[in-house]
């Protein structure tokens, strides 16, 4: 199974480094974040990826491309798509290099990528700026138990503060507990049928707008429960966070 990363986003709060590379390449420790994630689903026998590329697309290239140069063979070079193998020590995957504009929804990216591929299977995807520790497999195992359209991985809120509930401006409720409770986000990592593609209408749509709210409406929308560790990078402190993981040699977003 393909799996998509969407790396073409604005990394519009992490300071100077959003303004100079893509937010894929923040490095986490000694390598760029990207890195992580494609190293976490090769552990789990996947490998096969599709780099959705936009916003700053010529910084992840060169990293394959010239930083990297000796661990590529290259498969194919057409229009827009740039497939590798890539090949260092214990690490091995198919690459497909694909600029999708910098102004392209996440759903846009999507259907470009997947129709520049011509293809029409199921997949994964998930976006260049987080870290989990999900078990993928057993994430497309729940998606087809539950004859899902899409799945998506339901995890908890990075930190919790107190809770407000108001009404006219009047607080009806208030815990400050932080303690766990029913409060899921998501997580980004989803199984999509190769038909919810047709939801995506063109390259200005946004995944998680109106397709996830078809598959929502028509009850074809499930949640994976995901109670390990999960952490997105959306902030300079979120990179000081896992740099300080990375210090006391705990990497808790591996399976």
């Amino acid at each position: 199974m393909k799996i998509f990363i969407l790396c073409g986003g604005f990394g519009t709060r992490l300071d100077y480094e959003g303004k100079i590379k893509a937010k894929p390449m923040v490095k986490i420790g000694n390598k760029p974040i990207l890195m992580h994630i494609i190293e976490n689903f090769c552990k789990q026998g996947f490998s096969d990826f599709v780099f959705c590329l936009g916003y700053k697309s010529h910084s992840i290239s060169n990293y394959f491309l010239k930083e990297n140069k000796k661990f590529i063979k290259k498969i194919k070079n057409k229009k827009n798509n740039f497939v590798f193998q890539f090949k260092k020590k214990k690490i091995s995957f198919i690459g497909n290099l694909i600029f999708t504009g910098i102004k392209t929804g996440t759903g846009g990216r999507i259907l470009r990528s997947y129709k520049l591929l011509n293809l029409n299977e199921d997949f994964i995807m998930t976006y260049g700026d987080g870290l989990s520790n999900i078990n993928i497999k057993k994430l497309i195992k729940f998606h087809y138990k539950k004859k899902a359209e899409v799945s998506l991985t339901a995890v908890r809120p990075k930190q919790r503060y107190g809770v407000l509930k108001l009404r006219k401006d009047k607080v009806k409720f208030f815990d400050n507990s932080k303690e766990k409770s029913d409060i899921y986000i998501n997580g980004g990592f989803f199984v999509i049928s190769k038909n919810a593609i047709k939801k995506i209408k063109n390259k200005d749509t946004y995944w998680e707008k109106q397709p996830l709210s078809y598959f929502l409406k028509h009850k074809k929308l499930f949640a994976f429960r995901h109670e390990g560790f999960w952490k997105s990078l959306d902030t300079l402190k979120d990179k000081n966070d896992f740099n300080e993981m990375i210090k006391k040699n705990k990497k808790p977003w591996i399976v």
